[in-house]
């Protein structure tokens, strides 16, 4: 196989969820970022709030303002989730304002302590590729009832890589009928984020396929053997590998090509 550079960059559905879907907003603000920079410590005036809930490692949306709701976070007994990745990346933009349990508002500065080591890396990665305007998932993780059960993925919401424990927020027959496979690996590559192109029409109770799974990698590059495992994993789901080294995230893919033989 061979190494093909793609791209470098520094730096069912309850009732609730479709009136969330359909909802209209007066704020008909929609980010569409063309580079890969985003200043930090952007001001809105109006921003969304969210409760920080540390067993979990998610932000439960309280309130929410403007539109990015609409490809951000899991949908869950009606209410909005947000990962650590997406919660940060929100309020770098000035979209969010996160509490904590005593309704305090947390800095930026408490929630980079809160990203460590391969979180981090994981949060560069989404940042990157939200700044070049994909819709960005969490692999394995269902955007919604009804996504998981056409498509057969996890209704659980996965706590932060630093703890293992599982919170179920549905009843035990749905959470059953599959079991959250997003941190599932391959020596030291594994599936983190399912990509989509943007779409204004993209809904979380149908999102369709994604056009790509990031894999992310450390160390090593992944053998082919470790390839084929994660290409029998994904399905017919193109896979894009990524690294991040000194702030820069780097992607890319391979392909197989045969050589011709010399006489």
């Amino acid at each position: 196989m061979e190494a093909v550079d793609w791209e470098n960059s520094s730096g069912g559905s309850s009732d609730t969820e479709a009136y969330l879907q359909d909802k209209k907003y007066e704020d008909d603000e929609e980010l569409h970022f063309t580079s890969g920079f985003i200043s930090k410590l952007q001001f809105r005036k109006d921003k969304s709030r969210a409760h920080w809930i540390n067993e979990i490692g998610m932000a439960e949306v309280v309130e929410n303002k403007g539109k990015l709701w609409r490809t951000m976070g899991v949908v869950r007994s009606g209410k909005i989730y947000y990962s650590i990745e997406e919660t940060l990346f929100l309020m770098e933009i000035g979209a969010l304002l996160l509490l904590d349990d005593n309704g305090t508002s947390l800095s930026l500065n408490d929630v980079y302590a809160k990203v460590c080591g391969g979180s981090w890396e994981l949060f560069e990665v989404y940042r990157h590729l939200k700044s070049l305007g994909y819709i960005v998932g969490q692999h394995g993780i269902a955007w919604s009832i009804k996504d998981a059960k056409s498509n057969r993925q996890s209704v659980s919401l996965q706590c932060s890589p630093q703890s293992s424990e599982v919170v179920d927020l549905e009843s035990e027959d749905e959470s059953s009928i599959v079991g959250p496979f997003n941190y599932m690996h391959v020596n030291e590559a594994r599936p983190v984020f399912d990509v989509y192109l943007p779409n204004s029409k993209f809904r979380k109770s149908s999102p369709g396929d994604p056009s790509f799974v990031i894999c992310l990698t450390r160390g090593d590059l992944p053998s082919i053997a470790d390839i084929e495992v994660l290409e029998r994993q994904c399905g017919a789901i193109p896979l894009r590998f990524c690294h991040v080294e000194f702030g820069r995230v780097s992607f890319f893919s391979f392909d197989e090509v045969e050589l011709p033989i010399l006489p």
